[in-house]
């Protein structure tokens, strides 16, 4: 403005100063809803910023925090795989997109996430503790599921027991483990015990098609028709 000012000029460089003023106090308001813990009013303002700043990769991850307390995880992951693009060497972003997607029970992309992280700094200690208790689990789920196509269910019980052990904090993994114990019990013929596991997890999730279609396999073995 000052090196060569015209109307034109002067018109459009006060709307970007008055724009710029807007989004610096809506940010001083989204910071401070955050702090109160007011999660929704902080991603509604900052919205409102990102609509803007695009590219602000901050923004983001404060957005994507904002979510993770809202309970909105799939959100949160949108935003900070933005950040982890815009941001180079972004550690933090790669191992909390690892860290949710484990919390939601995807031990496969929780690992992939977390070796990108190991790409840009393998000394990361977060991502490498990380890395290892989900290397350790996903072998397990995986061995689990050969003994199963190849008919061995009591060596899949087994590891499933395993996977129970070696993650007894995230209750997914131990609903997924005896949903696939149950599913292994009943294809085994143990029809009592089948019956006792699938009735566990259907009491967790009564809708779980596979523990109800491995429950009723069960009764069918006990002549329990009805049921």
């Amino acid at each position: 403005l000052k090196s060569n000012p015209s109307n034109n000029e002067e018109k459009e460089a006060q709307t970007q100063l008055t724009k710029s003023d807007e989004l610096q106090r809506l940010h001083s308001q989204a910071l401070s809803a955050y702090q109160q813990e007011d999660y929704e009013a902080a991603i509604s303002l900052l919205d409102e910023i990102l609509a803007v700043c695009v590219w602000d990769a901050e923004l983001r991850e404060l957005r994507a925090e904002c979510y993770i307390k809202e309970g909105e995880p799939s959100k949160a992951i949108s935003d900070l795989k933005a950040a982890a693009k815009l941001k180079s060497d972004n550690t933090e972003a790669f191992y909390k997109i690892s860290r949710i997607y484990y919390q939601l029970g995807d031990h496969e992309l929780s690992l992939s996430e977390v070796r990108e992280c190991l790409k840009l700094d393998q000394d990361h200690k977060q991502c490498f503790s990380l890395y290892k208790q989900v290397k350790k689990l996903n072998k397990q789920i995986e061995s689990a599921e050969e003994f199963i196509r190849e008919g061995r269910y009591e060596d899949a019980i087994s590891k499933y027991d395993s996977v129970m052990k070696t993650e007894p904090e995230v209750p997914v993994y131990a609903t997924r483990a005896k949903e696939r114990i149950c599913h292994c019990l009943s294809k085994n013929q143990q029809a009592t015990e089948a019956i006792k596991v699938c009735s566990e997890v259907l009491q967790l999730e009564p809708t779980n098609v596979n523990a109800l279609k491995d429950r009723a396999e069960a009764y069918l073995l006990e002549d329990l028709y009805e049921e």
